[in-house]
């Protein structure tokens, strides 16, 4: 009996997706839990395993098309992997089937089907990869793809870009039906659509900016201390925990203690009201390639420093592969934003609502600074807060972030907690 594939349960508070690449057509054998397609909601993408083996005998719903929970989208033959195989037949008739096959002529290859590119070993390139080339600007000959036969895969794309890979030159302009201005020679505009997930951040940072009352301050952190702890302690740390001793959980631990100290920070705003949350729910931001997102350490003041690291880790390298749930993306009370790893110095960022505030992290560089009276070299860091002024005052916000440089500058507070 065949079997429907429905797309699967949508996360809370999520109408609808969209369908945005098959991994299989019609014809193809599948094995149990393999994904048989991509579908993108406004955060993740979600995949939708194989229930059994099979073939996979209709595909009913095209790339593309926007789709809602339990939807049939294909139907799967069960049991029909075994049965694509030939039988076994009789001398006589496999010699006449032969003969037959030697003589007639050979059939050209099928054409191209207009607008397919062409990927790894020259085959055909699934939607959902087109767009991830397209909005990176990559030549998929420069890429190495291990799907069937070679083909190329998203997961190859998205580890190509993790690892550096730089972007191919862009292609050159068909030629001008007419002799254009010197000026405008060689421009060339590219239209690619937006995917849900970056829509989506447009539309709730125009949210943010409208509906909050966002004002930024700012302060510098000397991380002589914290570095000195690291450089004295990360290889035994890394051989006893099983994982590097980054900056992110120093920032994480001072953020929940100076949380703690002025609860107003970890609020939100709902209608005429004023939410205070008693626990510390910390959103650390992720750049994907898809776009920015802010998986939850959830219970962070119950964390040590190494279950911060291994968490941290654990959700950004889901989150780029687009494997991370909704729900770990969701319910976060404040949020740490790093531009510093991409050579930001200095930066105003954007409150991630419905929370009331968020910190800014910037790139480490050596400054002159005067301390006791001796002007010194120090690796200094400017951090950034920004916060909605309906429900924080300034003096909240201004005290946090000396919290917060407090702490940095003398790490033991962390472990006294003070």
């Amino acid at each position: 009996m065949s079997i429907e594939i429905k797309v699967p349960q949508l996360p809370e508070s999520i109408q609808d997706a969209t369908l945005v690449g098959w991994h299989k057509k019609p014809g193809d054998t599948v094995k149990r839990d393999e994904n048989l397609v991509d579908i993108e909601t406004d955060k993740v993408v979600l995949e939708c395993p194989a229930p059994t083996d099979g073939v996979l005998k209709e595909i009913r719903i095209q790339d593309g098309t926007t789709v809602t929970a339990g939807q049939v989208i294909a139907v799967l033959e069960p049991g029909a992997v075994a049965a694509a195989k030939p039988a076994a037949a009789p001398a006589a008739a496999t010699k006449s089937a032969i003969a037959v096959a030697m003589a007639a002529p050979a059939r050209p290859a099928a054409p191209a089907r207009a607008g397919e590119e062409a990927g790894a070993g020259d085959l055909p390139l699934s939607p959902s990869v087109r767009r991830l080339l397209e909005e990176n600007q990559l030549d998929p000959a420069g890429i190495r793809g291990t799907g069937r036969d070679g083909r190329l895969t998203k997961a190859d794309v998205l580890d190509y870009l993790d690892k550096g890979g730089r972007q191919a030159p862009a292609p050159e302009p068909a030629a001008p039906m007419s002799v254009p201005h010197p000026a405008a020679a060689g421009r060339q505009d590219r239209r690619v659509p937006m995917t849900r997930m970056r829509a989506r951040i447009a539309e709730r940072l125009t949210e943010s900016q409208t509906n909050t009352v966002m004002l930024t301050s700012f302060n510098e952190v000397d991380l002589s201390a914290v570095m000195t702890l690291r450089s004295k302690y990360k290889d035994k740390f890394e051989k006893e925990r099983g994982v590097k001793l980054g900056f992110m959980s120093f920032f994480v631990k001072a953020v929940v203690e100076a949380l703690k100290k002025y609860p107003v920070v970890n609020a939100s705003v709902e209608g005429s009201d004023i939410i205070y949350h008693d626990y510390w729910d910390i959103s650390v931001a992720v750049s994907t390639p898809r776009g920015l997102v802010t998986p939850v350490l959830r219970g962070a003041d119950q964390m040590d420093f190494a279950a911060i690291e291994q968490t941290l880790a654990d959700l950004a390298v889901r989150a780029r592969d687009g494997k991370i749930s909704i729900e770990e993306l969701t319910g976060g009370t404040f949020t740490i934003t790093n531009g510093g790893v991409f050579g930001s110095l200095f930066s105003t960022p954007i409150i991630n609502p419905p929370q009331s505030a968020i910190l800014g992290m910037h790139a480490i560089k050596e400054r002159a600074v005067v301390v006791d009276g001796q002007v010194t070299a120090r690796p200094m860091m400017y951090v950034a807060i920004t916060y909605d002024h309906r429900i924080v005052d300034g003096r909240e916000a201004v005290l946090f972030l000396v919290s917060v440089k407090e702490q940095l500058e003398d790490p033991v507070r962390l472990l006294l907690q003070i």
